[in-house]
């Protein structure tokens, strides 16, 4: 019994990371087939955009995030820029003020409820019928708004998401690592199946007819992920669409924002549970319970087979040598974190950061069900 367990925990910890992506693949080549690969639906144009930048006091930051907000070039449609205060205490709604001869219009949300109940308060004065979300932090391309909506021209894209791009302290791009590779790679396979299970919360669009069950207490970019869904519609990645934005100041505080991000998603999907009905929502609740579920779980399955590896460790040489490559693994990322300089090696740098993730998962977890939520929010310094 112990040994079946094991290998059902073992296999339950590398799904989400292992085996999900090749069913998705075959998934995937089961619907090219079936589809022929082309698509014959009329394209339709978009008229008008609204851009809506959260924040929370923000004024050292705030007035390069709407000259480079003006810098945008707009196309062949209607183009407003929102700032949606989020009860700012210092001087970010003057800053603000400043620009309303250019048409920056400033939302302040009556009271301070959290990021999405600032940016619902914009999305109620907003007139573009595409609603594209930032923060302050992300630096986006001149052309990144024109590329972003020429996805809505595909009736079937309710959601575009932008992808990320790291700037170190040195103003150099942070180069991709196998774990970010993976994870654009992963995004991209969901998004040609049944849409993302979520967008990159920095930067994203969504037609406005879908921002109508906004919920204020989930985190914007999976809700609308699933507002999205629920219409019959895909939110799709978009590769050729870049925000970039500052690694932080104290990579310290990483740790904490992961498992606020967490959190947040956890949040999301309680509030929402509908979601992981299979029968509802098809292949698109598959997504969500295989990259997020499993995904949010694979620390405990981590923890489960370590542990049933040690009794059964004197069960036969293959097991005892498993046990002792699972304490080198481990031992590693511990090492590693004592001894940074070795992050600078590929693999100890991904060993690392694969523990760390996973022992954010676990904290986020024991601090959910204990209660802990993350509504009101606090930009992190970069």
């Amino acid at each position: 019994m112990l040994t079946f367990l094991f290998w059902l925990f073992g296999i339950a910890a590398v799904y989400s990371y292992f085996i999900y992506p090749l069913v998705l693949r075959i998934l995937l080549a089961k619907k090219s087939i079936k589809s022929g690969g082309t698509s014959t639906q009329q394209m339709a144009a978009v008229n008008s955009v609204s851009l809506i930048v959260t924040a929370y006091n923000e004024e050292h930051r705030i007035r390069a995030k709407i000259e480079n907000s003006l810098q945008l070039l707009a196309g062949d449609f209607a183009f407003e820029i929102i700032i949606a205060s989020d009860c700012s205490e210092d001087k970010t709604d003057d800053i603000v003020r400043e620009y309303a001869e250019r048409k920056v219009r400033l939302v302040r949300a009556p009271e301070r409820l959290g990021k999405e109940h600032a940016q619902q308060c914009a999305i109620n004065l907003a007139n573009g019928e595409i609603v594209v979300f930032s923060d302050v932090a992300t630096e986006i391309p001149s052309d990144a708004i024109q590329k972003l909506v020429a996805y809505f021209a595909d009736p079937d894209v309710g959601a575009v998401s932008s992808e990320d791009r790291f700037i170190s302290q040195d103003g150099s791009v942070a180069g991709e690592g196998a774990y970010v590779k993976y994870e654009m790679w992963l995004r991209q396979q969901e998004s040609k199946l049944a849409g993302l299970v979520g967008l990159s919360g920095s930067f994203f669009a969504v037609r406005k007819s879908l921002c109508n069950e906004w919920d204020i207490h989930s985190p914007s970019d999976f809700n609308t992920a699933l507002n999205t869904a629920k219409a019959g519609l895909r939110a799709v990645t978009a590769p050729d669409v870049l925000g970039f934005y500052q690694d932080l100041k104290d990579p310290s505080k990483e740790y904490q924002r992961k498992i606020r991000t967490v959190i947040r998603g956890m949040t999301g999907l309680a509030r929402h549970a509908e979601v992981l009905n299979v029968g509802k929502f098809g292949l698109f609740a598959f997504q969500v319970i295989s990259h997020k579920l499993m995904r949010w779980l694979t620390p405990w399955f981590l923890l489960a087979a370590f542990l049933l590896n040690a009794f059964i460790a004197d069960n036969s040489v293959f097991y005892f040598l498993l046990f002792l490559a699972q304490l080198a693994f481990y031992g590693l990322a511990v090492v590693a974190h004592f001894l940074p300089n070795l992050r600078t090696i590929a693999i100890v740098k991904l060993v690392y950061f694969f523990v760390q993730v996973n022992i954010a998962l676990l904290d986020a977890a024991i601090k959910f069900v204990a209660g802990q939520r993350m509504t009101t929010w606090k930009p992190s310094a970069r």
